[in-house]
């Protein structure tokens, strides 16, 4: 569309028509709900992540002050946000949680300030910024749920999958309904098993790997007795990978303050050991969470079966069943990285279907050989 102003500045149109005022109106609307949801989400953190948040509302704020500019004595009636904003909204309120942030980072992220003429450049650079603060804190809440949510994700979703493809792939060999039932729940039991123990030494063996590469402590109770003119001092730096110089001069430093020196030096990416391991979780956390989750996820191929229903009419049921779980999964996983549910969504329930497929087909050629 043809500008009528500065885009730099927000200059109003001289005559602003009634589709400029509709469209003030609605970017109004949407920061003052905006800002209304990160004061929900401060209202329920502490600390350092409720100050970030209110910041945020202030920022809003900021803009909608903006609009209410533009539109001075023709700002009308208070209307509603989006449907998108609304909902987000109402989640604020009722969950509070790294799911909510998310979705408040795709919403940063679709501002519609850069295009827009009546909108200043400031406040699209703020929208930018905006994004990655959201982004920073839904990091932390992911960091802090990823490694059992992650067990419990792969879990649901290998019992979905591998649990339906067995079941399909049983049926369509042509065995009784009975040998079909036990089959699958002998697939659930032996999957669970076997997902929670695998899961339980990987992330074990992770933390393991962590705590051999973290500095020993002990190691400070040494640097009082170095000689300051020979010492290796200056080694450990350069294996951890600082640069010759670099690593010099923080030895030298570390060397100086004598009783309160530390060999953990603040750019030593060992330092966030314990991140990492909040980030991996616990091996008994996530082997626990794998376990439940494919058993969970492992048992709705067999519901149908469990109730009665036999051939056609049990496949079809149980494809459905996993087919609307996938989807779910697929959203949550959507949701929490920040990417399109719905495209996350779809992708794991081609992925299911496409496995479930090729082992029904196999059934069919399998039976077929020795029917």
């Amino acid at each position: 569309m043809t500008s009528r102003h500065s885009p730099s500045t927000g200059t109003p149109p001289l005559s602003p028509t009634p589709v400029d005022l509709r469209r003030w109106r609605r970017f109004l609307a949407a920061e003052r709900a905006e800002a209304a949801l990160y004061r929900d989400l401060a209202s329920r953190r502490g600390g350092e992540e409720r100050d970030i948040l209110l910041a945020l509302a202030d920022a809003e704020g900021r803009h909608a002050a903006h609009w209410e500019e533009l539109l001075g004595d023709q700002i009308g009636p208070p209307r509603r946000a989006d449907i998108r904003t609304r909902i987000l909204a109402v989640l604020a309120r009722r969950f509070s949680s790294v799911f909510v942030l998310a979705l408040a980072q795709r919403a940063e992220g679709r501002s519609p300030y850069a295009n827009e003429d009546d909108a200043t450049s400031t406040m699209a650079a703020d929208e930018r910024i905006h994004e990655e603060v959201v982004r920073g804190l839904a990091t932390r809440g992911r960091n802090r749920l990823s490694g059992t949510f992650r067990a419990a994700v792969f879990g649901a979703n290998d019992g979905l999958v591998s649990n339906l493809a067995l079941v399909l792939g049983i049926s369509a060999s042509g065995v009784s309904h009975r040998t079909v039932l036990f089959t699958g729940l002998a697939g659930l039991l032996a999957g669970a098993l076997s997902m929670g123990a695998g899961e339980y030494v990987s992330v074990r063996s992770q933390r393991e790997l962590l705590a051999a590469s973290t500095p020993s402590t002990d190691a400070n109770a040494a640097l009082p007795h170095l000689d300051i003119d020979a010492n290796e001092l200056a080694l450990i730096y350069r294996a951890r990978g600082m640069l010759p110089q670099e690593a010099e001069q923080l030895a030298t430093a570390t060397l100086s303050q004598q009783h309160n020196a530390s060999l953990l030096a603040p750019t030593d990416a060992s330092a966030d050991s314990i991140d990492q391991h909040e980030a991996i979780g616990t091996g008994f956390g996530a082997g626990l969470s794998s376990f439940a989750f494919f058993a969970s996820g492992a048992v709705i191929p067999v519901l149908p079966y469990l109730f009665g229903l036999e051939g056609t009419a049990a496949l079809v049921v149980a494809a459905v069943l996993v087919g609307v779980a996938l989807l779910a999964t697929g959203t949550v996983v959507g949701l929490l990285s920040g990417g399109p549910p719905i495209k996350r969504s779809l992708r794991q329930l081609a992925i299911g279907y496409g496995a479930a497929a090729a082992t029904y087909l196999l059934g069919l050629l399998f039976g077929t050989a020795t029917g």
